[in-house]
């Protein structure tokens, strides 16, 4: 069975029978998992593991892992300094800052790898304006030169742990004030101003090389009437034409208050952000949305979408408890602490 384009989510920290049957759907392509499927590092292994058996081709399995604000699972797991922190020390030694956010990406990797995880939505490549309270601290810096440095250590960090990094949110949702989990955020900037600056690391980690990227849903009028994951000319024209990406294109999630423009049933928004070219869409937090999707959505398989999702699974791994004892992981904990100095805070986003 091949990957189906619908990643979805679990009501708890244990797989239900009817959980098991809605991901043997052949739309069913990948899990993401929230703070509430995690008790503990024993447990979260066990649920991934079972996650991963349910299928020949095993499913995607992705949590939103960046630190700071949004960190899903910690019980068991190193807390991680919001990025924005890598930001303040790259403005003092930007190589330093570089060699730090290279560890922090493989230390948030590779704990997450040796769990079963395959990917967590990071980095974000979204420039903090200092007008949106929902990125704030979430992104790298203000320049984007210097956030597409940071950005490119840090997914090179991922990849020595084995996972493949997901840049967020193209083309950017910095230069927004409003939340698009509670409304739908209007950026009127034209696209030249767009290209100066939010589109930058973009660009940058594309040339990388990064091998996926998540759509904002944010409607930039200069550019395209729908949200740009709804946008065929944000995901084909720009992104794929003229920018020369290659890799997966994720939907946020579709429950969100940005996605309603695409339509009252989940079935639509998801027809509507596959056809503009994402190759995988999230619903997250309302299971009735998934059930009518489910039952309604009617998609022909995409063989590049599969080619796409299918490189994105995790490579080697070790256990926790091997992670844990050496002496690579003791020193990135030491060094990450060197520079965290943000407040401990629960607000999962």
């Amino acid at each position: 069975m091949s990957l189906g384009p619908l990643m979805i989510d679990l009501q708890g920290p244990r797989l239900l029978p009817e959980e098991r049957e809605m991901l043997l759907h052949p739309l069913v392509g990948g899990v993401i998992l929230f703070a509430r499927n995690h008790e503990d590092p024993r447990q979260l292994t066990a649920l991934i593991e079972e996650l991963h058996q349910v299928r020949r081709t095993r499913l995607l399995i992705a949590v939103d892992q960046e630190g700071g604000r949004v960190q899903r699972f910690r019980e068991g797991f190193t807390r991680l300094p919001a990025v924005a922190e890598l930001g303040i020390e790259a403005d003092t030694d930007i190589e330093h800052a570089k060699q730090l956010a290279e560890i922090t990406g493989w230390l948030m990797a590779v704990e997450l790898r040796a769990v079963g995880v395959d990917i967590s939505f990071a980095p974000v490549l979204d420039i903090d304006h200092g007008r949106s309270k929902v990125i704030g601290d979430r992104a790298f810096h203000r320049n984007p030169e210097t956030l597409s440095d940071l950005a490119h250590s840090y997914m090179v960090g991922m990849r020595h742990a084995g996972m493949a990094a997901v840049g967020k949110h193209f083309p950017g949702h910095g230069g927004v004030v409003a939340d698009s989990h509670m409304e739908l955020p209007e950026d009127p900037r034209k696209i030249a101003d767009l290209r100066d600056e939010d589109l930058l690391p973009f660009e940058r980690l594309i040339h990388y090389g990064i091998p996926a990227l998540m759509a904002a849903h944010v409607v930039y009028t200069d550019v395209a009437p729908m949200p740009a994951g709804f946008s065929y000319n944000w995901l084909h024209t720009v992104l794929r034409e003229e920018l020369g990406f290659q890799g997966a294109v994720f939907s946020d999630d579709l429950s969100m208050a940005g996605a309603a423009v695409a339509g009252e049933r989940y079935s639509d928004r998801c027809r509507v952000a596959l056809e503009a070219g994402c190759d995988m869409v999230l619903i997250c937090n309302h299971p009735p949305g998934v059930a009518e999707a489910l039952d309604n959505l009617e998609i022909s398989p995409n063989p590049a979408s599969q080619l796409r999702l299918t490189r994105l699974h995790g490579r080697h791994s070790r256990s926790l408890e091997a992670l844990t004892a050496s002496p690579q992981w003791r020193k990135a904990v030491e060094l990450l602490h060197s520079y965290d100095h943000t407040p401990l805070l629960d607000l999962d986003l």
